[in-house]
């Protein structure tokens, strides 16, 4: 289990992003070097937890809760037969892209030791928005990336650090409970039925995605 490459974006006009300026920083690529990994603060003032990585829409993307953005190389691999065209890594704009773990499997609040230090905790999965399928330009992606749900995973910084291409990755915390990175995203996008589910993973789940089971449960119970 490491990490293949640490990728990193710039600000680029694209007509497709609604961010102020239509800029987006998904066109990530890897970095040389060693990349400095730090918690951004909260949502809306914070953006990526890699130091040097650009978050043009802070409405959505970046903070604490979504700091980190991971996915995995054998996934791009999958999507590349799928597509029939080459994906190289962070073409999904992932921060990280592994090898040898199955990310979209990991549980909320899963806990991962890359390199000597910096210590990563799973929070979510990736919701694809419409940036996404104007980068990748495929008709239909985002309703596809959503019926496939493997969708990688955020990640909040735990402990800052730095990590570099070729670093281990070791998982040192898997928590009791069931909630995957999957089960969280289809509960919030096509599986509704699934929200009371995610309050077993409890304040380490993604806030916002909290907050929907949360009032899901309020309104309708422990299921319809």
């Amino acid at each position: 289990m490491k990490l293949l490459t640490v990728n990193v974006g710039r600000p680029k006009a694209v007509e497709y992003s609604d961010a102020p300026g239509g800029l987006t920083g998904i066109d990530k690529r890897p970095a040389d070097g060693p990349v400095r990994v730090a918690d951004p603060g909260p949502k809306g003032a914070g953006g990526s937890g890699i130091v040097g990585d650009s978050v043009c829409d802070l409405r959505h993307h970046g903070g604490n809760d979504q700091a980190v953005y991971a996915f995995a190389r054998e996934d791009l691999d999958f999507w590349e037969r799928e597509l029939d065209r080459p994906l190289p890594n962070g073409i999904f704009g992932e921060n990280l892209t592994t090898s040898g773990m199955d990310i979209t499997g990991a549980r909320i609040g899963e806990r991962w030791r890359i390199g000597p230090d910096v210590v990563l905790e799973a929070t979510s999965g990736r919701i694809p928005c419409r940036t996404f399928q104007g980068w990748l330009g495929e008709r239909g992606w985002i309703k596809r990336f959503t019926g496939q749900a493997v969708t990688g995973a955020y990640f909040r910084v735990i402990t800052p650090g730095e990590i570099r291409a070729g670093d281990p990755i070791e998982i040192v915390h898997r928590p009791a409970h069931e909630v995957t990175v999957s089960l969280a995203f289809r509960a919030v996008t096509t599986e509704r039925d699934l929200l009371p589910r995610l309050l077993a993973a409890g304040e380490a789940l993604h806030s916002e995605k909290l907050k929907k089971a949360r009032e899901y449960v309020e309104r309708y119970g422990q299921g319809v």
